[in-house]
């Protein structure tokens, strides 16, 4: 994986810890088929110049997504995405539920009805996969 494969697209915002969001990162691109199991992955150093962090930073990345079971290190072998099937399903589910976690909480005071609340996710769902399609993404209100 080089780095005109996706680590350059990685936008760090202030909030979040940035070993945490290489990590989510890691876990979007393995959730959307974009890194494979088994495929190996850059070593910690490449990943660190590649993503313009400090390498310690990806190195605390690397040791927590081995800690996840998410990549694989063995010996002096260059590092590889799990192909643990337990744990590549449960990338996705749990990504999902943040995403739905973090949407509750936003909009938990409003006692939006679960009927309208699905009706509106749904809209925006499919306005968002059409102009995906048709390359016409625009920023959420």
């Amino acid at each position: 994986m080089g780095t005109s494969d996706g680590w350059t697209e990685i936008v760090f915002n202030g909030r979040d810890p940035v070993y945490l969001q290489v990590i989510r990162h890691f876990k979007e691109r393995i959730a959307t088929g974009r890194l494979l199991p088994g495929q190996t992955i850059p070593s910690r150093r490449e990943a660190a110049a590649a993503l313009k962090i400090n390498p310690n930073t990806a190195q605390r990345a690397y040791k927590e997504m081995e800690e996840q079971r998410l990549i694989v290190t063995e010996g002096n072998s260059p590092s590889r995405i799990t192909q643990d099937a337990e744990v590549l399903r449960s990338i996705r589910s749990e990504l999902v539920g943040s995403a739905v976690g973090a949407l509750i909480a936003a909009i938990r005071n409003l006692d939006v009805p679960v009927e309208e609340l699905l009706a509106h996710v749904r809209r925006e769902y499919e306005a968002s996969r059409a102009s995906k399609e048709t390359g016409t993404e625009e920023e959420a209100p």
